[in-house]
């Protein structure tokens, strides 16, 4: 049964916790042990956006999709390195050592570095999967924790 037709708007995940599977809502992130039986509904206080703004910094690994960027020709490090690496970031925006800004323009391996990480305004579906769901999870002005996607590893601020 591990080709069942969920309904719309759910999403069959697998808990780390337990190794049993379990189903995501993903318009509210709630989440249930049971197989879902109908659609899932989004919230019903209306507050989903359409579109968020976020900025990100990117670390890429060696088994990212693509492992270069504009300033490393050949990344060789490790998905543990560079999840030290994000969280290292995030502990420098945190404690207001450095603003996410002045991080992303210099170390993030993503082209939008040029602009301080700033991604524009996106809706659903522009994303990946993991990214999307983290950036519209977070309220204006808030951090993500890394963020892991085929294309590395992200720290997201929403910014709008």
């Amino acid at each position: 049964m591990s080709n069942e037709e969920l309904p719309k708007g759910w999403e069959k995940r697998l808990s780390r916790s337990t190794g049993q599977h379990y189903y995501l809502n993903v318009y509210t992130k709630e989440s249930q042990w049971d197989v879902p039986t109908k659609p899932a509904q989004p919230c019903d206080n209306g507050d989903e956006p359409e579109e968020v703004q976020c900025s990100h910094i990117l670390v890429k690994h060696a088994n990212s999709r693509r492992p270069s960027s504009w300033r490393e020709t050949n990344i060789t490090r490790s998905k543990e390195e560079a999840i030290d690496l994000i969280k290292s970031y995030r502990e420098q925006i945190v404690s207001g050592k450095a603003t996410f800004s002045e991080l992303a323009s210099k170390y993030s391996d993503c082209s939008s570095a040029k602009r301080g990480g700033d991604l524009g305004p996106f809706g659903r579906g522009a994303m990946q999967k993991p990214f999307e769901q983290a950036a519209f999870a977070l309220k204006v002005g808030e951090l993500s924790t890394p963020v892991d996607t085929d294309s590395g590893i992200h720290l997201i601020e929403r910014i709008a």
